[in-house]
């Protein structure tokens, strides 16, 4: 059958759910970086029964820390942006994940082959896939587990 998802998967992860606020799920971001020693760019999100929801990336928080108009400002060393960062984290800062999380979120088997998963990752720009069988996680692969996973045969 070759390399499926179940053989490049990482089965600890980290779980949010949609109540908790931006704030702290940004310190169980870190958290979970500095007990892993290295850094982490997304959590699954599950609902009260523990199925998969959504998932809350860097990029979501990004989406919404950045001024929506920013691109109609025009170069940004020509703006006063004392303070812009400092008041965008604060109105972020209570958000709830559920607010801004991903919701269509793909997902993979534990069979799902390994050219599969690099072809979902590159057309649709995914760096994580939660892989779900039967509504139950059983882990996520990561990019940069794959490509490592691929490096290896090429020096085999």
């Amino acid at each position: 059958m070759g390399t499926v998802a179940r053989d490049v998967m990482d089965t600890k992860f980290h779980l949010l759910s949609p109540e908790t606020s931006i704030a702290e799920a940004v310190r169980l971001f870190k958290e979970a970086g500095e007990r892993e020693g290295r850094r982490l760019f997304g959590m699954m999100v599950v609902d009260g029964e523990g199925s998969l929801a959504g998932t809350l990336s860097m990029y979501d928080i990004l989406l919404v820390v950045r001024p929506k108009h920013i691109h109609i400002w025009g170069e940004m060393d020509d703006l006063d942006v004392t303070g812009l960062v400092d008041a965008s984290c604060e109105r972020v800062r209570s958000l709830l994940v559920g607010d801004i999380m991903t919701t269509d979120v793909t997902t993979i088997t534990a069979d799902t082959h390994l050219f599969m998963i690099v072809d979902i990752m590159l057309k649709k720009h995914i760096r994580r896939l939660p892989v779900v069988e039967d509504g139950k996680i059983l882990g996520i692969v990561y990019i940069s587990d794959v490509f490592y996973h691929l490096l290896d045969r090429f020096v085999a």
